[in-house]
């Protein structure tokens, strides 16, 4: 008797197995026969900065490493001194990068380089939400020894709602051309069967400075303009259509 019911067990198991490959086989024929459109809609808003990063900071030669190095120190502090006591407790400031490195002289005629000095850079990152104050804080950078401005960036501290914007825009018009594909075709769209959103980070606007001022306190203050930042979304949408 064990035999037997085995043996029913293990030819009925199969024979049940079919019958959900089968099922699944006809869905994927169906699904691959479905008439479809696709487009992309795309959308760039154009929104205020709210923030300013400006990277700055001070460029120091001297005959040995120490004397590079020392002579940084001494300038950049001042710098920070200052810039802190603009900024207020809630400065934001940050050292984005140091080096050290040797100056070399090339003979003339040939053979091995011999070092000249040395050079020192230090490049602090500063950021804030004040920004008509950007101007005064490049004035008072430099006044205080800062003598390179690398990049001034404008941007926003929150994106995602200006990226949700832009996203539900995308949409919008990615539906008004699978609508009116459909017209222009005569049939009619019968659901959204798939969608891929993109969206692109913030483009900050960048301004760079390519001399610097004079250390005087009596020079006119240095004009900023913030402009506007782009953000810019994508949304593809497949549509299902029928007669």
């Amino acid at each position: 008797m064990m035999r037997f019911k085995l043996v029913r067990v293990l030819v009925v198991l199969p024979v049940l197995g079919l019958v959900p490959a089968a099922g699944w086989a006809q869905e994927a024929g169906d699904k691959a026969d479905r008439p479809t459109i696709r487009v992309t809609g795309e959308s760039t808003i154009h929104a205020k900065p709210d923030q300013a990063e400006l990277d700055l900071g001070v460029v120091s030669q001297g005959a040995t490493g120490q004397a590079a190095a020392s002579q940084n120190a001494q300038k950049l502090d001042a710098v920070l001194a200052q810039l802190r006591k603009t900024m207020g407790s809630g400065a934001e400031i940050k050292t984005l990068s140091y080096s050290l490195s040797p100056n070399y002289r090339y003979p003339k005629e040939g053979g091995q380089p011999s070092i000249a000095g040395y050079t020192a850079s230090n490049i602090i990152e500063i950021k804030t939400g004040d920004l008509p104050q950007v101007g005064k804080l490049i004035d008072v950078a430099t006044q205080s020894g800062a003598n390179t401005v690398q990049s001034l960036s404008f941007t926003l501290k929150d994106e995602q709602p200006v990226l949700s914007q832009a996203l539900r825009a995308a949409a919008v018009k990615a539906r008004a051309k699978a609508d009116a594909l459909a017209a222009a075709l005569g049939v009619k769209i019968v659901r959204v069967l798939h969608v891929d959103e993109g969206g692109q980070p913030v483009q900050p606007v960048y301004t760079h400075t390519m001399t610097m001022r004079a250390n005087d306190a009596s020079a006119p203050p240095t004009p900023i303009e913030a402009g506007t930042v782009d953000v810019q979304a994508s949304v593809t949408l497949t549509v299902e259509i029928a007669q």
